[in-house]
């Protein structure tokens, strides 16, 4: 009897034992993968997510609290910059190139290089675009109200010419055709140019194009020390896949504060385009010097 009874306990003992270990091995097949597999699965996810987020960042505000935005694509060492509507609302069609760029580069239609990237800045003066278009985002061409007087959208909210305010050769009255125009108080005076003087010395592009109108050509950019070599390349180069005139000095009046200017006083290779008027992008013209520059820097890569 007593035989019997220790067997039993046996049996259920093994049972006990068999039912645990059974229960133990489900549970760990239910919690799914290993650690490794875990941190694995994760860090695709977070990397997938990375490359679908559009690349926008804020690079200051103006002077009445608007935001300064640039784009970025690609993530090639060499670093190309193209700036827009520095006069805002007086030269809007320069914005509206610029974020044509922005939804080519977006669609994938203009391609980058492995070696190269761009940062698109599309509205250094939002104040004056607002003034005129009534809106600091992306816009189209028919948002700008037939025969509105655009001259008051040139200034910033401070009534400054920004590209009156940049270091070089910078006078607190500059000119602009036949009349004067303040370049602020000193030079970087305005909270645009200062935001666009820390992005600058921070993003250290390798070349820069700054999109104006109106006079239908490319212009060299100079402080002082002549035309750099390589602002001669890139110039004849947009030139002649767009099919501007190529210029190495701008001397329709004198021109003090000039953002392109100050870039090439920083060593930094600089063109700026001026379209032919004010209302028409000429992206056909302007999109065959954009991707001939790119080519030229990935070939220099």
């Amino acid at each position: 009897m007593k035989k019997t009874l220790l067997t039993l306990l046996v049996i259920a003992a093994l049972l006990l034992l068999g039912w645990f270990l059974f229960m133990r091995e489900s549970t760990t097949d239910v919690t799914g993968p290993t650690d490794d597999d875990q941190v694995t699965s994760t860090d695709d996810g977070a990397d997938d997510e990375d490359e679908d987020e559009e690349p926008i960042r804020s690079i200051g505000e103006s002077a009445n609290g608007n935001e300064i935005r640039a784009y970025t694509f690609g993530d090639g060492d060499t670093k190309l910059l193209f700036v827009g509507g520095i006069h805002g609302g007086y030269s809007w069609n320069t914005s509206l190139l610029a974020f044509e760029l922005i939804d080519a580069l977006e669609a994938g239609s203009i391609t980058l290089s492995d070696d190269v990237e761009v940062t698109v800045v599309p509205v250094v003066n939002p104040d004056g675009l607002d003034a005129v278009v009534g809106t600091t985002g992306k816009f189209a061409a028919n948002d700008v109200p037939a025969g509105v007087d655009t001259v008051p959208g040139r200034f910033n909210g401070n009534g400054v010419d920004l590209n009156r305010n940049f270091d070089c050769d910078w006078q607190a009255e500059g000119v602009w055709q036949q009349q004067s125009v303040s370049g602020g108080t000193g030079p970087f005076s305005e909270p645009e140019a200062a935001a666009m003087r820390t992005f600058v010395e921070t993003y250290s592009p390798d070349a820069a194009v700054v999109f104006y109108s109106s006079a239908g050509g490319v212009f060299a950019s100079n402080c002082h020390d002549g035309v750099s070599t390589e602002t001669r390349e890139i110039l004849n180069v947009y030139a002649n896949a767009s099919g501007y005139a190529p210029y190495e000095s701008y001397d329709f009046y004198e021109i003090t504060g000039d953002f392109a200017n100050w870039l090439a006083s920083r060593n930094t290779p600089a063109i700026s385009v001026l379209l032919t008027d004010h209302t028409s992008t000429e992206w056909t013209k302007n999109r065959a010097g954009i991707e001939a520059l790119l080519a030229f820097y990935a070939d220099e890569a």
